[in-house]
């Protein structure tokens, strides 16, 4: 189905046993959600999200993100907190400080692939190799503090959906529309 006005493929999914149409996540991080309106004319409108990561040392993180990840510092404040970005991605870096170590973070990109590689090459802990999944197809990517970063670009069409890791550790399994923990 397309979704009016966008262009955008929506794709049909299974929720509690009824067919469902709704976009991938891929489209929504790109796009905006693709539903909806501003609740009235002349709203502030939001410009973004930055997320910031709590790691235990900023230049071990920095050099982290630069050399392995591919990110470029944009500004740093030393042993307190700093701002990385790649393409249109921006992440903050905070020493000791804001939030927990293992956070989360969805990040959108056109392809996997290359990416996947380009990691591997650079020696980057790849926590969850390239998985299909009806909202993307991603990967999971963790930095030396144990923080995820979800990267994802559209599913891919006639893959079967993968398995899912979760937080724990622990591997999950979708079957007759029910997730189930893998023993």
């Amino acid at each position: 189905m397309t979704e009016a006005g966008t262009g955008e493929t929506r794709r049909k999914t299974e929720s509690d046993g009824e067919d469902e149409e709704r976009p991938t996540l891929a489209q929504t991080a790109r796009m905006g959600h693709p539903v909806g309106e501003a609740r009235k004319a002349g709203a502030i409108e939001f410009e973004g999200v930055t997320p910031i990561l709590r790691v235990g040392s900023l230049a071990a993180s920095i050099e982290y993100y630069v050399k392995v990840l591919g990110f470029k510092v944009d500004w740093q404040d030393p042993r307190i907190i700093a701002s990385v970005s790649r393409g249109r991605c921006h992440i903050m870096l905070c020493e000791g400080d804001q939030g927990h170590a293992g956070g989360w973070v969805w990040i959108g990109v056109e392809a996997i692939e290359p990416l996947f590689e380009e990691y591997r090459a650079a020696g980057a802990k790849v926590r969850h190799a390239p998985t299909n999944y009806w909202w993307a197809y991603e990967i999971q990517i963790e930095d030396i503090d144990g923080n995820v970063l979800r990267i994802g670009a559209e599913p891919k069409d006639g893959v079967p959906m993968g398995e899912w890791l979760d937080a724990r550790g622990d591997v999950w399994v979708k079957s007759a529309g029910e997730w189930a923990r893998k023993k």
